[in-house]
């Protein structure tokens, strides 16, 4: 059944997130900080061996032996660009925003105002100011961790390559394993993400459902169009971006990820028009 591999891999976010939330609270905080490093120190590893897909000899024989790194290099401008212009990195913020909003509302609902006293003394007052701002403050560093890790797990989940080339292999009738082993791989990083950065990596599951449902329809839709070329560019241009997502997990450097995704579609056009001359 076409998008059976990605409800597995959205059940697989969704468990392991849960588990991790269970083992964060349970972890003290430089734990849980060594645990995001060393998730991002894996992430550049896989980000390592993909990009090492630029030497795919398919790739080679189409393009030539110089071409396929400024393929990659033309596609990350012009995809970075592009995404720039639809503030695509803005969105995904703001997603996690929503998101964020939506998980916290029931509680906000089934919580009861204590009652106000009448006529506080001036001490009192300074003092509910003083646990006002206090408030404020929490609240704003929840909202932050929550789109951190929503939009970091997020990140981590739709730019491999697997994201794509599985679902479209799902799409096609070839089967899901390539979606079942992404999905094992994100069940236990979810886990990792979520002792670290808390419950909005469980919300990530939804625009995995979303993307990779979208490129399930495309492999129905048109059938198998992916050159091996061009899954090779794809690939190389995929361990690019997942290095960017290393570097924000490591806090290196915060590298808008998301305004370079369209780089992935670009890539394989890209490889097709130089091929075709």
């Amino acid at each position: 059944m076409p998008g059976l591999g990605t409800l597995i891999n959205v059940a697989t976010i969704v468990i392991g997130a849960g588990i991790g939330l269970a083992l964060g609270h349970r972890l003290p905080e430089r734990t849980r900080e060594v645990t995001t490093v060393a998730l991002g120190m894996v992430t550049l590893l896989v980000a390592g061996l993909s990009t090492v897909e630029i030497t795919s000899p398919a790739l080679v024989d189409a393009v030539g032996g110089s071409a396929p790194v400024l393929i990659v290099l033309a596609s990350l401008l012009i995809g970075g660009i592009a995404g720039s212009l639809l503030r695509l990195e803005e969105r995904l913020e703001d997603l996690g925003g929503v998101a964020r909003r939506l998980f916290t509302r029931s509680r906000s609902r089934s919580a009861v105002p204590a009652p106000a006293a009448a006529g506080p003394v001036e001490g009192e007052a300074a003092g509910a100011g003083g646990g006002s701002d206090g408030e404020a403050a929490a609240a704003h560093a929840g909202a932050h961790r929550f789109v951190e890790g929503f939009v970091s797990s997020s990140l981590v989940f739709v730019v491999g390559p697997l994201a794509i080339l599985g679902a479209i292999s799902d799409g096609l009738g070839h089967g899901i394993d390539q979606l079942a082993l992404k999905a094992t791989l994100d069940g236990f990083a979810a886990i990792a993400f979520a002792a670290g950065l808390g419950v909005g990596v469980m919300a990530s599951a939804v625009p995995v459902l979303i993307y990779q449902g979208a490129f399930t329809v495309l492999g129905v839709v048109l059938g198998n169009f992916l050159p091996e070329a061009s899954v090779a560019a794809l690939t190389a241009t995929g361990g690019l971006l997942l290095m960017g997502v290393a570097l924000r997990l490591l806090r290196i450097r915060s590298v808008p990820v998301a305004d370079l995704l369209p780089a992935l579609l670009v890539a394989p056009i890209l490889t097709a028009v130089v091929a075709a001359f």
